[in-house]
């Protein structure tokens, strides 16, 4: 059986972890800037088999508005290019036989509001996930033996604080986001 600080932990854990995938998921979402990690839900077919696209080459941000690829096998350029075109980001990549180059166009106002609605579902996700670890922990600090229902109610407000900082980290997240979005 586990104890209350162990609850309080494993709470802790739980809800850092959906904090930090909803980081990695805003990453990918492209607003204005070129960042290597737009590419990172690309997959590429690869020696028979579709492998992430940094794993097959080196991507950069050389420009503002400009990603290269740069492909650890020649023979692979035109499969990457292949992904990039097939994937939902809308992007036109060429390539001069060594170097895959992407110029990232600019967004419409329209694919912009868009962009900022998927920004708030996957933050919702986010805080359904905390919310979780929240009534997990609650519920397991309640079948812990031999506790006082004062240490059960302190734990209680310890795992409370801890989802209210989730949050605000989830909502700075999102407001960060959006003004990134929405930035012309």
């Amino acid at each position: 059986m586990s104890t209350l600080s162990e609850v309080a932990k494993e709470a802790k854990a739980s809800m850092k972890k959906a904090v930090e995938n909803t980081k990695r998921e805003l990453a990918t979402i492209r607003s204005g800037k070129a960042t290597a990690s737009l590419l990172d839900t690309i997959r590429v077919d690869a020696y028979g088999q579709p492998m992430p696209l940094n794993q097959v080459g080196s991507v950069a941000a050389p420009e503002p508005r400009m990603l290269t690829v740069q492909p650890w096998d020649k023979g692979l350029i035109d499969a990457i290019e292949r992904a990039i075109q097939s994937s939902e980001l809308g992007l036109n990549p060429s390539n001069d036989g060594t170097i895959i180059r992407i110029p990232l166009p600019s967004l419409t106002e329209e694919r912009r509001k868009e962009l900022v609605k998927v920004v708030r579902k996957l933050a919702e996700e986010g805080k359904i996930a905390v919310r979780h670890g929240r009534t997990e922990a609650i519920s397991r600090a309640k079948k812990v033996e031999h506790v006082s229902k004062d240490d059960e109610r302190h734990t209680e407000k310890d795992v409370q604080k801890l989802h209210d900082e989730a949050i605000d980290q989830l909502d700075q997240l999102i407001k960060a986001k959006e003004v990134e979005i929405m930035e012309v």
